[in-house]
């Protein structure tokens, strides 16, 4: 088994419980970490016997473009495409930072992380 991740994907989207968040938009970043079988591209120098991460970035943009209120149904989104897009992953975890949150408070930034095995 190894490990594919990418980190710090930043997207501009419109999430958030209120209104207003989801009429102004936020920064976010996204950090994907997949787990798969990958001794056959290893072995071959192949494409196509690995996770593509070009197409795993594909799949974290998708959901980003679609708002939703909490960080926690991003990430839970985001896990389901992502073991629908390639059968070798056996464990996703997620990642979903929001910037500069509406807290009432000083807050730079909100992190939900979700791990599933399949």
């Amino acid at each position: 088994m190894g490990i594919i991740s990418l980190e710090g994907l930043e997207f501009f989207a419109y999430h958030g419980f209120h209104k207003e968040e989801r009429k102004l938009g936020n920064k976010f970043t996204v950090d994907i970490q997949v787990e798969a079988d990958l001794e056959e591209a290893a072995a071959t120098d192949d494409l196509s016997k690995t996770v593509d991460y070009v197409s795993l970035y594909q799949v974290v943009s998708k959901e980003m473009a679609r708002p939703a209120h909490l960080l926690e149904k991003i990430a839970k989104n985001i896990i389901t495409d992502t073991f629908s897009f390639d059968p070798r992953i056996q464990s996703v975890e997620v990642c979903v930072t929001k910037y500069n949150p509406p807290m009432g408070g000083i807050c730079r930034k909100a992190r939900v992380i979700l791990k599933e095995k399949k």
